[in-house]
Formats: C-alpha cells, sequence, structure tokens
C-alpha cells in the first residue's frame, strides 16, 4: 500500500508539473515535449487505477499520434510566435473571464465534495466487476450509454477547437500565385483562349 501511494504521489507531481510547464514554457516544442510527459504520467495513475485500457488509448493514440503530430507541426511550419503574441492584451478580458467561469466551477465541486463525500459515488454508473466484463467493455458500457450526449459534445468541442487552430495559424503570404476552383470552372471560351491573327512573315509584338 505504501508503494502504491508512492508512485501515485510521484505520477502525480509529474503530471501537474509538466501541465504547468505546456503553458509556461515559451518554446512551442518544449511545450509539446513537456505535454508528451504530462500524458505518460497520466497513463501511468490510470494503471494505478486500474483502467489499464485508457492509459494504453492515452499512449498510443495521445501521445504516438496527437503529440507528435503536434510536435511535427510545430517544428515544419514556420510560425512568428512574436507577431502572434502582439495582440494578446485585446483578448485578456474574455480570457479573465472564462477563468472566472472554471473558477466558480472547480469551487462548486470541491464545496459539494466537501459538504457530501458520497456524491460522487451516487452519480457514478455501476460498472460490473472485473469478473464478469473485460476493462474495455466496461468502460464501453459506461460511454456510450449513459453519458453519450457529453461524449458527443466532447467530440464537437474538439472538432471546433481543431477548426479554430487551423484558422489561427493560416495565413496567406502575399505575392504567390493561388488556384481559386470557382474562377476556373467559371471559365468560358472568351476568357480561356485569345485568337491572334499573325500577319505572314511578322511575329507577335
Amino acid at each position: 500500500m505504501l508503494l502504491h501511494a508512492i508512485f501515485f504521489y510521484l505520477f502525480a507531481g509529474v503530471t501537474v508539473a509538466s501541465a504547468v510547464m505546456v503553458i509556461a514554457a515559451r518554446n512551442p516544442v518544449h511545450s509539446v515535449l513537456f505535454l508528451i510527459l504530462a500524458f505518460v504520467n497520466a497513463a501511468g495513475l490510470f494503471v494505478l487505477m486500474g483502467a489499464e485500457f485508457l492509459a494504453w488509448i492515452l499512449i498510443i493514440v495521445y501521445v504516438g499520434a496527437v503529440a507528435l503530430l503536434f510536435l511535427s507541426v510545430v517544428m515544419m511550419l514556420d510560425v512568428d510566435f512574436t507577431a502572434l503574441r502582439r495582440g494578446v492584451l485585446s483578448y485578456l478580458p474574455v480570457g479573465v473571464l472564462i477563468g472566472a467561469v472554471l473558477l466558480v466551477e472547480l469551487l462548486i465541486i470541491v464545496g459539494a465534495w466537501v459538504v457530501g463525500p458520497d456524491v460522487a459515488k451516487a452519480i457514478t454508473a455501476p460498472i460490473p466487476p472485473p469478473a464478469q466484463v473485460s476493462n474495455t467493455q466496461a468502460l464501453g458500457l459506461v460511454l456510450y450509454t449513459n453519458y453519450i450526449y457529453f461524449f458527443q459534445t466532447a467530440g464537437i468541442i474538439l472538432l471546433v477547437a481543431m477548426i479554430g487552430a487551423i484558422v489561427l495559424t493560416l495565413h496567406h503570404k502575399p505575392n504567390v500565385r493561388r488556384q481559386i476552383i470557382a474562377h476556373q470552372v467559371a471559365r468560358s471560351k472568351a476568357t480561356a483562349i485569345e485568337i491572334v491573327k499573325v500577319k505572314s512573315g511578322q511575329g507577335l509584338p
């Protein structure tokens, strides 16, 4: 039991410290590396709780695909992060408002736990013991039945966040010829070709 507590505090401490460094690091590459470290330690916490499937999904999907994709995009795209931070103060009121809302939600959760420590157990759907179903099946029974709407809402939020990230980082360079499909489809014979009559013995001017 003592060894279990030691590993819990080790994984939890490194996870929190890595999450802080993801925000505090000035270099975006370092932020992604700290994010990978946070994912790995969070997977260790899942293993301690007996959720091996979630741990492997966190390693394979998030560390092996998403985080490395972030790292590749950050290293390949020549994004001027200094220019992106110039107008950050204009978003300060919105950021303060969102932070205040999140703080109130956390205080409500902590207050509810202090008032009634058994509240979390009361709202948790019963999961069959491991002897009856596997860890993966138990997770699916809960996630895709009682929490299906929350699961779909989380997917929509992630989709909107992905589109927003693409829009914020997409910058068109000037003096670059680009393909406009609508103009190509709308071309006619008059705009597509030009017939020039050249007299004999003379070339084009």
